[in-house]
């Protein structure tokens, strides 16, 4: 597929209708009848300062420096899911909000591990260089099945291809920068885009107990929808605590077991939906609270 990423504030794209006409085939990856049309938004570099004093783990404030990046505009939906992988594990896969589009709400249930999968099968189907390597190979048919308890040693070797364009998890640095409106953090709302809650997010107080539709929330300034609340959104790192050090295009700590979520969700108090507070699960747990948004270079 031509890359018309650069230069470019949104990046639509419409896998189905582009294969037939490129030539490329998607049966591995696509259901003949559906799409992913992703919006990517370009995030400029720059500096900001990540962390914050609220608690103890957003501590200490330090100074982080990123490379310019594309986020996608909403978290990965239960129909974006299924164009790639061909079925919907979610918890909330029935039952929308009146008016809302059961499509159209973000994918949940999927852990650590399958996020890696579905951005490594976007990124072939498009013909990008996928992004994550396990055992020498970066075709997910290889990896063998995803696994779901304890420790897997060739699953946690998972490393970043250098030099590839393919889709990935944002690290933590990145979300957050993103989170809090890019360079300089304008603004600096306490959540994402607003210091109202409910301007923002759905959390316990107005979620009704459900995920919903992506976007219907008012974006940050950046026009990124949902980085707070909805779902909790996988980050690539794995959890520790801040150093103190200025840093550029930190990827998180070298070790660990737990792996950065961010954004809180439905069913969690405002508190956690701030832009600045961190959390982390077990990677290899699928639950109906977690979800993700992809970037690429």
């Amino acid at each position: 597929m031509k890359d018309t990423r650069k230069g470019q504030f949104i990046k639509g794209i419409a896998v189905i209708a582009l294969a037939v006409i490129i030539g490329f085939s998607t049966a591995a990856c696509y259901d003949d009848d559906r799409n992913v049309n992703l919006e990517m938004v370009e995030i400029t570099g720059g500096s900001f300062q990540m962390g914050s004093n609220s608690d103890y783990n957003e501590k200490p404030v330090h100074t982080v420096t990123l490379s310019g990046f594309y986020m996608c505009r909403t978290e990965v939906t239960q129909e974006q899911w299924k164009a790639v992988m061909g079925n919907n594990p979610s918890m909330f896969g029935f039952s929308p909000a009146s008016r809302e589009v059961q499509s159209n709400r973000p994918v949940e249930r999927v852990s650590w591990y399958d996020a890696l999968v579905f951005c490594n099968k976007l990124s072939m189907a498009e013909g990008l260089s996928p992004a994550y390597r396990i055992s020498g190979s970066t075709d997910p048919a290889d990896w063998g099945t995803v696994p779901t308890t304890d420790s897997n040693s060739t699953w946690d070797s998972v490393e970043i291809v250098a030099g590839s364009n393919g889709y990935r998890l944002p690290t933590e640095a990145q979300w957050e920068y993103a989170a809090r409106g890019g360079n300089g953090s304008p603004g600096n709302y306490t959540y994402s885009g607003s210091n109202t809650v409910g301007d923002v997010a759905w959390y316990s107080g107005n979620s009704g107990n459900k995920t919903h539709g992506v976007g219907k929330k008012t974006s940050n300034s950046l026009g990124l929808y949902d980085m707070s609340g909805n779902v909790w959104e996988w980050c690539w790192d794995r959890y520790d605590s801040y150093s103190s050090g200025a840093q550029t295009d930190p990827m998180g700590a070298a070790v660990g077991s737990y792996r950065v979520v961010r954004g809180g969700s439905w069913g969690i108090d405002a508190s956690n939906a701030r832009s600045t507070y961190r959390d982390s699960y077990d990677p290899y747990g699928r639950y109906g609270n977690i979800g993700f948004r992809l970037v690429h270079p």
